[in-house]
């Protein structure tokens, strides 16, 4: 866990990172391609690609048996530094959004299935300065760091991603900017969908104003 800063604050939005904030893709793709080229195994890293959001280990178990899955996965994570960082970028609006909550006082936060380390080479590469950086959890797991740190909004882009705003009793808001769509998000309980992080600031202005 990484605190970027500490004060009190009225209200605390967190976002996930892969597909929300950034567009990992041909980072990631670069990283599956040289863990291919290093252990000879098939790997379809479009494929892989086309479905983030879940922890590694989960993708892993498609391509490796599962002795190999762990290994695989600390593999992956060590070469990722090295391969994709650089190959990742921000979305649209993603740092217009967190400047939106922390100018109007608030504190951001990142919650994501990303290795820690990793997220926060992100963060450095990128410029990103959220309040506190939580990595490796998923799904209802992330409600833990959400509750924890008291977010009543969490901001994301898979069905993971809205499990974990109601495990953990904040507000979901998706964008339909990663691999699942405006009926997929919305089946699975999302109590907002937006394009994209562009839209935020004026959904976000709105929400604080008892609009939505």
């Amino acid at each position: 866990m990484v605190h970027f800063s500490g004060p009190s604050h009225p209200f605390t939005v967190g976002f996930d990172l892969d597909m929300t904030l950034v567009d990992s893709r041909p980072g990631i793709r670069a990283a599956y391609v040289a863990l291919a080229a290093e252990t000879g195994a098939v790997i379809d890293a479009d494929l892989v690609v086309s479905r983030l959001g879940p922890p590694v280990e989960q993708e892993m178990a498609h391509w490796f048996p599962a002795a190999l899955v762990q290994e695989m996965s600390d593999r992956y994570r060590a070469l990722y530094p090295r391969h994709a960082v650089e190959g990742t970028f921000l979305l649209p609006g993603a740092a217009e959004a967190m400047a939106a909550v922390q100018g109007g006082g608030g504190r951001a936060m990142i919650v994501t299935a990303k290795h820690t380390p990793n997220a926060r080479l992100h963060m450095d590469h990128l410029g990103l300065r959220p309040d506190v950086l939580i990595g490796d959890l998923w799904a209802e797991g992330k409600a833990v760091a959400l509750r924890e740190h008291g977010a009543g909004v969490y901001v994301g882009d898979h069905v993971g991603d809205v499990r974990a705003a109601d495990a953990a009793g904040a507000l979901s808001v998706s964008v339909v900017t990663g691999p699942c769509d405006e009926a997929e998000l919305r089946a699975a309980g999302t109590s907002v969908v937006l394009p994209d992080l562009l839209a935020f600031p004026v959904w976000l202005e709105g929400h604080l104003a008892g609009r939505g």
